[in-house]
């Protein structure tokens, strides 16, 4: 396109414009009465051509040549071309108006000593400001739709970025459920080893029965969250497990000889909501774990308490009686983790050492909307 402009352009001003310029009517309104040599019209094509060839750099340079092809070889297709570049190029209307106003007057001289004010203002109008407009429209049209796509490319990015961003929080969510689910699964199996290796073999056939209990329960756990993490869609997985099961949980610890007692006291009469609901859980799977792992045999009691306005949960143990260490590894991340997930719900964990020379963890969550947490979710 710009070759085809700058041809034909170029050689519309070498030829005069076929003489269409320098005469209105019976009148002659050339500046020069002349018919211009090869020597000047051709070398006057090529400015005009090589100016239109970098228009978009130069778009004043292609408005003074056309003026210069007008004045002298009265070729008016050039100033055309340059008024509409200039004002299509210019984001500013200022420069557009000047050089209107400038080239319509040198245009308008010799056909106002022609014909007149009537044939002077027309002419020079549809010549300069004509193509002036129509370069102004068509210049903020552009630009325009730039702004509008530019802005819907920005929202889409940004739009990726949050998916990206709620993916990857899901799948460190996910990751931490596979920390409480291996740990938990793992240490009682290993709980369950060392009870049938100090009983030499007595109950052998119960004991592996609900060793492989739990490791069918770990492996379908796992399962479900390593799907989620293979595919960007979502997967079919069970519910998060929340305070309905505790008791479940519970009765898996007595199984394996650690005396718990259970207290849920229910002053709300609702469920909480889902992502309380499972941090809780995850609060008190951790919280016996831990005492699994290192106060082997010792009474322990879970509580908790719902109310309206908060939900409290405390799990606490007296000193171990059973030997000091289980040889379970621990990687002293599960207490940071939970008081990580209490945190993201709005509530706060407390986990040390109890007056009766136990340990105690205690987490509360608010209920109640609050201003800090409206847009936690």
């Amino acid at each position: 396109m710009d070759a085809v402009l700058a041809l034909a352009i170029g050689g519309s001003t070498a030829l005069g414009d076929g003489g269409a310029g320098r005469a209105f009517g019976p009148h002659e309104i050339a500046y020069f009465g002349w018919q211009p040599p090869l020597w000047f019209a051709i070398p006057l094509g090529v400015l005009v051509g090589t100016a239109v060839w970098w228009r978009r750099r130069w778009p004043a340079l292609v408005v003074l040549l056309g003026v210069v092809a007008w004045v002298s070889v009265a070729a008016f297709v050039a100033v055309l071309f340059a008024q509409y570049n200039l004002a299509e190029r210019t984001r500013s209307w200022r420069p557009v108006a000047v050089s209107t106003v400038l080239t319509a007057i040198v245009v308008g001289v010799p056909i106002w000593g022609a014909g007149g004010a009537d044939a002077a203002g027309p002419l020079s109008a549809g010549i300069c400001a004509g193509p002036a407009l129509l370069g102004l429209y068509i210049g903020t049209r552009r630009e325009l739709i730039a702004r509008v796509r530019e802005r819907a490319e920005r929202v889409e990015r940004e739009q990726n970025q949050r998916i990206l961003q709620a993916r990857s929080e899901e799948r460190a969510q996910i990751a931490r459920d596979m920390h409480d689910v291996v740990t938990h699964r793992v240490s009682l199996i290993v709980l369950h080893a060392t009870a049938l290796e100090a009983t030499q073999g007595q109950d052998a056939v119960a004991i592996g029965r609900r060793v492989g209990t739990i490791g069918r329960e770990a492996l379908e756990e796992l399962r479900s969250l390593v799907n989620v993490l293979r595919t960007d869609e979502a997967a079919p997985v069970a519910p998060h497990p929340g305070l309905a099961d505790l008791a479940d949980l519970v009765a898996a610890s007595r199984r394996i000889g650690l005396p718990v007692t259970f207290d849920l006291t229910d002053e709300s009469g609702t469920r909480p909501p889902a992502l309380i609901d499972h941090a809780l859980y995850r609060v008190a799977q951790e919280a016996l774990t831990n005492v699994h792992k290192h106060a082997a045999g010792a009474r322990t009691h879970v509580r908790v308490t719902h109310t309206p306005e908060t939900l409290c949960l405390v799990v606490s143990n007296d000193r171990g009686r059973g030997p000091a260490g289980t040889g379970l590894p621990g990687g002293g991340h599960g207490l940071l983790g939970i008081a990580e997930r209490v945190r993201l719900v709005g509530g706060r964990l407390t986990a040390g050492p109890s007056p009766h020379g136990g340990f105690e963890i205690t987490a509360t969550v608010p209920l109640t909307p609050r201003p800090d947490s409206e847009n936690l979710r």
